[in-house]
């Protein structure tokens, strides 16, 4: 049996998925939009479709995830003009400020609390001491009308993809999300609340404590 949990759904995934994951990418896009030249990691890349706007722009990107399954359709899409790398979010191989910008999108909640706090740290670690952290996730308060029924195709989601998965985010949302997760060294300057109150886009930049 394979040790990826995408292997049998990363081929559908983008089909699935992407009427959720499209606003969203655009919403990200504009609270901090790419720039040429720009160093950009995507942390949880999947199937590349968030990167794939940066390649697009012109900057010079990469992504990391830890499933060979999702990293296939990525190197499907974006070929030789990302580096894609097979590896653990929570040691990544980079050295201390390589990163402009990084970005993670609905990943973050899926993770074990000690591998989250880790690959918090290390995110927090990689980026530039003058540049952006974007990260798109959920959050646990009031919802609109339209979050409610978001809400419950989102429980949906997250009880089909697995006990542990469902369990951690269960887990993220009891914990206060990003805000209340984030290591020292880095605060929240931007936020904005989309998905009927279910998620949120967080600008997070590097402070000096």
């Amino acid at each position: 049996m394979s040790s990826d949990a995408y292997a049998g759904i990363a081929r559908y995934y983008d089909r699935l998925l992407e009427p959720v994951n499209a606003p969203l990418r655009v919403a990200g896009l504009r609270m901090h939009p790419p720039t040429e030249g720009m160093t950009v990691l995507d942390v949880g890349c999947g199937t590349g479709a968030h990167l794939e706007a940066y390649v697009d722009a012109g900057a010079a990107c990469t992504g990391i995830d830890a499933s060979p399954a999702m990293l296939g359709q990525a190197r499907a899409r974006l070929g030789d003009r990302a580096e894609l790398i097979h590896g653990d979010a929570s040691g990544m191989p980079f050295d201390d400020g390589s990163f402009d910008l990084i970005f993670t999108s609905l990943f973050l909640h899926e993770l074990e609390p000690d591998i989250r706090d880790s690959v918090l740290g290390e995110i927090v670690r990689v980026v530039h001491p003058d540049g952006r952290i974007l990260i798109i996730d959920y959050r646990n308060g009031s919802l609109r009308l339209k979050g409610k029924v978001w809400r419950t195709f989102a429980t949906i989601a997250e009880r089909v993809a697995g006990a542990d998965h469902y369990r951690n985010w269960r887990t993220f949302l009891r914990s206060g999300g990003v805000e209340a997760m984030l290591p020292s060294g880095a605060a929240i300057t931007t936020s904005k609340i989309v998905a009927g109150g279910n998620l949120v886009i967080s600008l997070v930049e590097k402070t000096d404590t």
